[in-house]
């Protein structure tokens, strides 16, 4: 029964070192995935030596069955922790975050001019992208005055739009 509870004290270690050391000792096992996207993760390793161990020592200890059966259940149950483990981490890793906001998502919105439009050349106008609130380059198809409402018709440039006034 020793050396089941030392297989899921180790485990429950390599996990603790897993989660100080991020990604430092991930590139240990690198070599050795082949495709299996995560699967030999030291997470996934230490919850199957993890539960390896624990569930080996249980079996050993309650029933009246030998070390082999016990390393049996203990590996049925270590592969169900590592599979759960690989399952739950891919959950955590997945990015399914609204895109980052561009400057193409400011066409038809809407804004308001903070150093007025010449009728040739560029002012200035405050938009809202993403919640928050930019200063862009603007060029008018007429002027336009400080503190107009104004749509953001294209981009022109990274940093610039062509607007035209709200009509009410």
């Amino acid at each position: 029964m020793g050396w089941f509870l030392g297989l899921g004290t180790a485990g429950l270690v390599l996990l603790l070192l897993s989660l100080l050391f991020d990604g430092l000792l991930e590139g240990v096992l690198d070599g050795l995935g082949g495709g299996l996207d995560g699967f030999l993760s030291l997470p996934v390793i230490a919850g199957f030596v993890s539960m390896l161990g624990f569930a080996g020592a249980i079996t050993l200890g309650t029933t009246g069955l030998g070390a082999g059966a016990a390393t049996g259940a203990g590996a049925v149950a270590g592969a169900g922790a590592g599979w759960l483990t690989w399952r739950f981490s891919r959950a955590l890793m997945r990015d399914d975050a609204p895109t980052t906001p561009r400057g193409e998502d400011l066409v038809g919105s809407a804004g308001t001019v903070v150093t007025p439009i010449p009728a040739e050349g560029y002012g200035e106008v405050l938009l809202t992208l993403g919640g928050q609130r930019l200063k862009y380059a603007a060029k008018g198809s007429e002027p336009l005055a400080r503190g107009a409402e104004v749509w953001v018709e294209s981009m022109l440039s990274e940093t610039s739009v062509a607007v035209r006034p709200v009509e009410r």
